[in-house]
């Protein structure tokens, strides 16, 4: 039975390629193939793969020019080359380039299989938690889901709301500590006085206020996984002290004078560049070597373009099922919007579109007005509401206070229709209930809510 993600063979030799297809096909693999390495990227542009064999001497791009091109397109995909004993020294420079490995002609069936086995990526895309459509994602969650199978420290790089969290949570559940903790601290969020306690924990009359011992969120993922969100925003006197429970595995609470021992994997995320951090003395040279065992860079939601309107049916079933909206679905229309648009945001901004979409959508199909998405710029939300709404033009300025209008309308609406439980209310609208009360605040303030 075939398994998973195939492999793309590329030969020019169509015998050669054709006995390649024939023995992984015979082992159980699935195999696709092309004539030469423009073949080959329009291949991955179009489809995942879960390991790329290709040949060294090709015309009009060789296999090394390939291997080049396939590092910068698809950073995650393995590549094993296939070459002649005379070019043993083009091998060398394609290992340095980036492949993982070279087939020295001529091959043993055995030997390719034991390469396939080694170097191929799992197929990950059983998770139905996971939207990944683009050949681009899917490659970065099948290497997540190989990264899984160790206990090895990750660090996940990318923009802001491009899901980090995602994947971290994916890596937790795909490995043998999927039955632990899964526990995530954001360093940026916490005042850099508390951060201290609530990392490593802290003895009882330890500080003012320490009435009573507690243990650190490292003790608290003990045989599970640890996320250390922005990492990049620890004080530089903490890192000291992360670094030791990096080398030591072990943790000595505040005002503690035994430490404890820890069975913990450690994932990293920063949306800043790691390299520039360390350069300007923000992130230590050594806790960087430390985290950075395995790095995943996270692409943008514009670099994997048929991610788009799959994350955005899902959002829309999502947010629709809490608003008791489940038969919502998008036009043709405002699918073309979607993809069209930039998604400065990431996939965090592609939610929110989805979110308000279930809002203001006044049928079951979302339409292009629905999505407002000529509102979901930057500069916009950079700055305070008075500031945005007097920066913008007459006719920007009145599409916001309509939109401002409709949400209020709807909010208020559905809270009459619950009898003013906002319990009730949040549900429906698949907003939390401080979120709820903070709104409603605002509109009292302005005078347009009286409970």
């Amino acid at each position: 039975m075939a398994q998973g993600l195939p492999i793309l063979v590329v030969e020019d030799d169509p015998n050669l390629r054709e006995a390649v297809c024939d023995t992984l096909e015979l082992a159980g693999q699935t195999a696709v193939s092309a004539s030469g390495g423009e073949a080959a990227l329009a291949l991955l542009e179009a489809q995942g793969v879960a390991l790329v064999v290709s040949d060294v001497r090709m015309m009009p791009m060789d296999g090394i020019a390939l291997l080049k091109e396939i590092r910068s397109r698809f950073p995650h995909l393995p590549v094993v080359l296939m070459t002649a004993y005379a070019d043993v020294d083009r091998a060398v420079e394609a290992m340095r380039c980036g492949a993982c490995d070279f087939l020295l002609k001529p091959f043993e069936p055995k030997a390719l299989l034991e390469h396939v086995a080694r170097y191929r990526l799992p197929e990950a895309m059983d998770d139905e938690r996971v939207v990944a459509n683009d050949p681009v994602s899917r490659n970065l969650f099948a290497l997540a889901a190989r990264v899984a199978q160790t206990d090895t420290t990750v660090l996940l790089s990318g923009e802001s709301g491009v899901g980090k969290e995602v994947v971290a949570r994916f890596i937790h559940n795909h490995s043998a500590r999927r039955s632990g903790p899964f526990v995530a601290i954001n360093c940026a969020a916490i005042p850099d006085s508390l951060l201290e306690a609530t990392l490593f924990g802290y003895e009882k009359g330890a500080f003012t206020g320490a009435q009573q011992a507690q243990a650190g969120k490292f003790e608290q993922a003990q045989n599970g996984t640890l996320l250390l969100d922005e990492v990049t925003e620890m004080p530089l006197g903490l890192q000291a002290k992360l670094l030791r429970v990096l080398q030591e595995r072990e943790v000595e609470r505040v005002g503690g004078k035994k430490p404890v021992a820890l069975d913990i994997r450690i994932i990293a995320t920063s949306n800043r560049d790691m390299a520039e951090a360390v350069a300007r003395g923000a992130l230590r040279e050594d806790v960087y070597y430390r985290l950075n065992v395995f790095p995943l860079l996270i692409p943008a939601l514009r670099q994997r373009p048929d991610d788009i309107i799959p994350l955005a049916r899902h959002f829309l079933a999502e947010h629709g099922g809490r608003s008791r909206r489940t038969g919502l679905r998008l036009a043709p229309s405002a699918e073309v919007a979607l993809r069209r648009h930039s998604w400065p945001g990431n996939v965090r901004e592609l939610e929110n579109v989805m979110q308000r979409a279930v809002i203001f959508a006044p049928g079951d199909v979302v339409e292009v007005d629905a999505l407002h998405l000529s509102l979901v710029t930057p500069s916009v939300a950079a700055v305070a509401p008075s500031a945005t709404t007097s920066a913008m033009t007459p006719p920007e300025a009145q599409k916001t206070d309509n939109m401002r209008d409709m949400e209020r309308e709807h909010i208020l609406d559905t809270l009459s229709a619950v009898a003013g439980s906002r319990k009730l209310a949040g549900e429906r609208l698949g907003m939390s209930e401080r979120t709820l009360r903070h709104k409603l605040k605002q509109y009292r303030e302005a005078g347009l809510f009286n409970e």
